[in-house]
């Protein structure tokens, strides 16, 4: 079976953040998923493969937050504009409920949630609604591994994977597999039934044994040599986060259309990941207007606490965001989504380089999403 898709944004900086104007970027997926079964006689064996552009330019850099304003401008690579092989993954079924996996995989798939999830191009644009971002310094984005999968109802309901902690969605990677260190993932998402309506519930973390840079050091030691001096590192890395969906109307004729409230929660190590923890919550589901039953819209607002262990003279606070979509079904293959940003980037600015603090960021932009 073949997917593929391709969305285009238009997207600025209107007031706020340290660069005003819009850009025109887009990202392009290709998705196959293989039954080897009946092409190779391997019952049970699956071989999903996905491809990926990007291509145009991003305004990430425009609100000068640490989140991404857009998630399609930091996937495959950041302002790379080629096109990358992100997942090349055999899994085989052993049971109906029980399966493994390995090959490359991306992450972007985890942390899922019915109203905040979407890869960036059917609910929300920005990072923090898509999947945690303070798992990012432990997870790269398009990498080798391993791990299980339990099932319930064809639904993944734990899943256990040991991954590469260097990223190499633009290359094999097996020769350097593990040199860095590895990466344990555990997830637990249960189903649960609260008030008679659907939903779940999310625990996960990851923990890196990857020497990474402990940052709270000297600025100097950015500098070359003979200014400089070598860093200090830690010998790991770790991060724990939790989301939640909860349906609060579902229509009586249509399972799936409804709306409810979502949430995450996380929290790192401050000695390595630049974010220690965040909180966020919002609403989201299927529009309300009559005559747009397929139409989609969210809500939502995070906080994310910097750690305290950042360089003073790089001046980093903490950081809040809200967003707001609508997402226009004009045909089953053909979306047009309107979205609205508010950041505050949580950076003081430098004032002994003549860095002035950055207004609040004030983003719109406009999607529009082509499957084929």
């Amino acid at each position: 079976m073949f997917e593929g898709n391709v969305t285009q944004y238009y997207q600025g900086v209107v007031s706020g953040g340290t660069n005003t104007g819009f850009q025109y970027g887009g990202h392009a997926d290709y998705l196959l998923n293989m039954d080897l079964g009946k092409l190779a006689g391997r019952e049970g064996l699956f071989l999903k493969l996905r491809a990926e552009t990007q291509f145009g330019r991003f305004i990430n850099d425009d609100t000068g937050a640490l989140i991404p304003s857009n998630t399609s401008g930091v996937i495959p690579l950041v302002d790379e504009h080629e096109t990358a092989l992100t997942n090349v993954l055999f899994t085989q079924f052993l049971s109906p409920n029980f399966a493994v996996f390995a090959g490359k995989l991306d992450t972007l798939d985890g942390d899922a949630n019915a109203f905040a999830h979407g890869r960036g191009k059917t609910q929300f644009m920005n990072t923090a609604f898509v999947s945690n971002p303070i798992a990012l310094r432990t997870a790269p984005y398009s990498t080798l591994g391993a791990g299980f999968v339990i099932l319930q109802d064809m639904q993944p309901i734990f899943t256990f994977s040991v991954i590469d902690t260097f990223g190499s969605p633009t290359t094999i990677g097996i020769d350097d597999f593990a040199e860095e260190g590895i990466t344990i993932a555990p997830e637990l998402r249960l189903p649960t039934c609260f008030f008679g309506l659907p939903g779940h519930q999310l625990l996960s973390g990851t923990w890196s044994s990857r020497n990474v840079a402990l940052l709270d050091q000297n600025i100097r030691l950015i500098l070359p040599p003979p200014v400089g001096v070598p860093l200090e590192r830690a010998s790991d890395s770790w991060s724990l986060f939790y989301n939640f969906d909860q349906y609060l109307v579902v229509d009586p004729c249509d399972p799936k259309r409804g709306w409810g409230v979502f949430g995450r929660a996380a929290i790192a190590d401050e000695d390595t990941n630049p974010l220690h923890w965040l909180v966020e919550f919002g609403l989201g589901g299927s529009s309300p207007i009559c005559g747009r039953e397929r139409d989609t819209w969210g809500v939502g607002y995070y906080h994310a606490a910097a750690s305290d262990e950042l360089p003073e003279v790089l001046n980093i606070g903490d950081s809040n965001g809200v967003e707001f979509f609508y997402n226009v079904e004009v045909t089953p293959w053909f979306h047009v989504t309107a979205d609205v940003q508010i950041i505050d980037q949580g950076f003081g600015g430098i004032p002994a380089l003549g860095v002035d603090e950055p207004d609040t960021a004030v983003v719109l932009g406009l999607r529009g999403k082509v499957d084929f």
